[in-house]
């Protein structure tokens, strides 16, 4: 237990790093209007493909690795 407890740090913040770059890279069709409750009329829906789709599941597959470990450190200490 005392090698998950010296280890989960360095986890944790190399996860976090994954996590805020894979958010920032994804992109937004959502503007200032769309933030401010108008929007564009649009009622087209866009799928995810290629490097976008790739992205967004790894945003997903992070958050939950990063939820995990954090839940982990607590029971360890």
């Amino acid at each position: 237990m005392t090698i998950i407890a010296n280890i989960l740090p360095y986890i944790q913040i190399i996860l976090s790093i994954i996590l805020i770059g894979a958010i920032l890279l994804q992109q937004s069709s959502a503007g200032v209007g769309g933030a401010l409750g108008g929007g564009d009329g649009g009622g087209l829906y866009n799928t995810r493909r290629g490097f976008e789709k790739f992205l967004f599941i790894l945003t997903i597959v992070v958050s939950i690795l990063f939820a995990i470990s954090s839940f982990v450190a607590i029971f360890i200490k």
